[in-house]
């Protein structure tokens, strides 16, 4: 994302809207084609995964590949745990209840009805909107970018330190925070420095937790037999807010920005409220685990 800021950037700087409306738009595009081209090429290289080629029968593949990865020792006693696990039954996906479905799919919700795509996908668009002329836009866009990876890097590093729980709650009040002293700087015009800090307090925040941590608490939260249906559901309904939220974005903002930066406060801390309440803890936990967890409730 921050190499598509820098492109973005270099591509519409010094140049002006009309060409940027009608043309510029287009090279933004195209120049997609390139890191597709490469990874579909790149494909070629890559293995089927040892858990495939073991349910496949084919375990020499399988303990190559392994041993590739993992060095010999620990390749055998890993692909003996992959077959043991292969074997296990494919339950129904509310065999657990309504209840572990409904945090997974939430959790997905939460993470985009939040705003975080929309400050993503429109950010430049949102800086001109409060002010910033547009090379000033698009190089703050590049700042934010910078913003993303390296809180994206505090959360890989302190997500099995401080747990999940923790660093989601910490996230979603940095998030409202920004959001609702972005909302009244736009309802007072106060116009900015003030404006990129809290843009980059929302998206610091979001980083170091929702951005990579849902993903982590969506892989672990289920138990191992209903975990294949039930993630496909929770990313499906993903996707699904994120068109939502993002198609929605341009027609909340021209009848009231402070009121749409406002709304993702409050889901912010909705979020936040979530966690607290219904998100068990999944830091130290096996997947058995949660399957014990899940089976008492």
């Amino acid at each position: 994302m921050l190499i598509v800021y820098f492109v973005n950037y270099f591509i519409t700087k010094g140049q002006p809207n009309e060409w940027i409306d009608t043309i510029g738009w287009r090279y933004m595009f195209a120049s997609n084609a390139v890191p597709a081209a490469i990874f579909g090429l790149l494909l070629f290289l890559v293995p089927e995964t040892p858990r495939f080629l073991a349910m496949a029968g084919q375990d020499k593949k399988a303990l190559h590949i392994l041993t590739k990865i993992n060095g010999s020792e620990s390749a055998a006693n890993i692909l003996a745990d992959i077959k043991a696990s292969s074997n296990e039954t494919v339950e129904k996906v509310l065999s657990y209840g309504w209840k572990v479905l409904i945090i997974g799919v939430l959790l997905s919700v939460f993470q985009q009805v939040v705003g975080i795509n929309v400050v993503l996908y429109y950010a430049p668009t949102i800086f001109k909107s409060l002010g910033f002329g547009h090379d000033a836009a698009m190089s703050q866009t590049v700042i934010m970018g910078l913003v993303n990876i390296t809180f994206t890097l505090v959360a890989i590093f302190t997500v099995d330190k401080f747990g999940r729980k923790p660093l989601l709650i910490i996230g979603s009040t940095g998030m409202a925070i920004g959001m609702f002293a972005i909302a009244t700087l736009a309802y007072k015009d106060i116009i900015g420095i003030s404006t990129l800090v809290f843009i980059i307090l929302y998206t610091a925040s979001f980083m170091m937790s929702w951005g990579p941590i849902c993903w982590v608490l969506i892989s672990e939260i289920f138990p191992n037999t209903i975990r294949g249906k039930a993630v496909a559901i929770a990313v499906a309904a993903q996707w699904i807010f994120n068109f939502i939220v993002s198609a929605t974005f341009p027609v909340l903002s021209s009848v009231s920005i402070p009121f749409t930066y406002s709304l993702y406060g409050v889901m912010s801390v909705l979020s936040a409220i979530f966690v607290w309440k219904m998100v068990p803890e999944t830091k130290g936990k096996t997947l058995e685990n949660m399957t014990k967890l899940w089976s008492k409730k």
